[in-house]
């Protein structure tokens, strides 16, 4: 049976946290907010509601390869003794794949990593149904959390991070190739990394995936001004503000952004601030790079791994990439 270890990070650190950034980035030109923050309880059922629309397919399209590789990936990792998932969502990719690994020598340790501890709940969950899996759960951001979970592993099996859902995505060149320097150097010879990532397509398909037809990506968007206004005394008024998704060729990427529909008097009682908006000025919370496989691969070996498998989803759309220490 699965034992489940949730480790939290102190609860009070994160309003204030969150009160300082929504000051900083509130205050830049262009106003900006974190997407992390999209993800508080409400936004987080709102975004497992997206994953299900038929516009936003990358969920689809990366359970498919992972239902397809996913037995060729645990050969070529064989003894894994630990998998790290950084952002593991509703848990349902990493139960996919570990469904796939045939029967386990030993147990098998299993960290997640996420600063949403309901997504850590809801993962821990999906996983408890396996059997020989241990789950430790580390509520931080990926860096702290990695760095968390490689102190403490050891053993003579191999370890597995996973970026998957395209969560590189949400991190610009300088910060993506960061992050996976720190995963490289967080791993030993023998380990590797399984990333998932969305590939460049038509626009039109692209700006569905994040302003489809029914409103759940705008809810979704909104759902950060009214998050504001509940824990941090703000006056946002929602429906003056517009979801509006934009494809940015020349950086590869999706942007979202709440658009003020009237000029805004806005005040946010903790951190103690005001600031005036006008009509049609803009708040970017999200920014979505879109990949080619080639790219993905230079960026993997800029960060010293080796690409030992590229599967690609039969319309070209998916690319899970599996790159190795040596």
């Amino acid at each position: 049976m699965t034992a489940r270890t949730l480790r939290f990070a102190d609860a009070a650190a994160e309003p204030a946290q969150f009160a300082a950034d929504v000051r900083h980035y509130l205050m830049l030109n262009p106003r900006q907010l974190p997407s992390r923050y999209l993800y508080d309880p409400l936004g987080s059922a709102l975004f497992d509601a997206i994953c299900h629309l038929p516009w936003y397919r990358i969920t689809r399209a990366e359970a498919a390869l992972l239902a397809a590789h996913r037995a060729a990936f645990h050969r070529r990792l064989d003894p894994l003794s630990a998998v790290v998932e950084l952002g593991p969502g509703n848990g349902e990719k990493l139960k996919l794949l570990l469904q796939g690994g045939g029967r386990r020598r030993a147990p098998l340790d299993v960290h997640l990593v996420d600063v949403s501890s309901r997504a850590l709940e809801t993962a821990a969950l999906t996983l408890a149904t396996l059997d020989d899996v241990r789950v430790a759960g580390h509520a931080a951001e990926y860096d702290a959390g990695l760095r968390e979970v490689a102190s403490g592993l050891g053993g003579d099996g191999r370890t597995l991070v996973l970026l998957l859902g395209s969560n590189i995505g949400n991190f610009d060149p300088p910060a993506a190739a960061a992050l996976l320097r720190s995963v490289r150097d967080n791993l030993s010879a023998g380990d590797a990394l399984l990333i998932g990532t969305d590939l460049i397509k038509p626009e039109k398909e692209l700006l569905l995936a994040y302003d489809d037809p029914l409103g759940v990506t705008a809810a979704f968007n909104r759902n950060l001004l009214l998050r504001i206004n509940r824990e941090l005394g703000g006056n946002f008024d929602l429906q003056q503000f517009a979801h509006e998704a934009v494809w940015n060729a020349a950086a590869s990427r999706v942007e979202m952004h709440l658009v003020a529909r009237s000029p805004q008097r806005v005040r946010i009682t903790a951190p103690a601030m005001e600031f005036t908006m006008e009509a049609g000025e803009r708040i970017w919370t999200e920014s979505s790079y879109k990949y080619r496989p080639a790219a993905v691969s230079k960026m993997l070996e800029a960060a010293r791994f080796e690409i030992l498998a590229q599967p690609i989803d039969r319309a070209g759309a998916f690319a899970l990439t599996l790159a190795g220490v040596r």
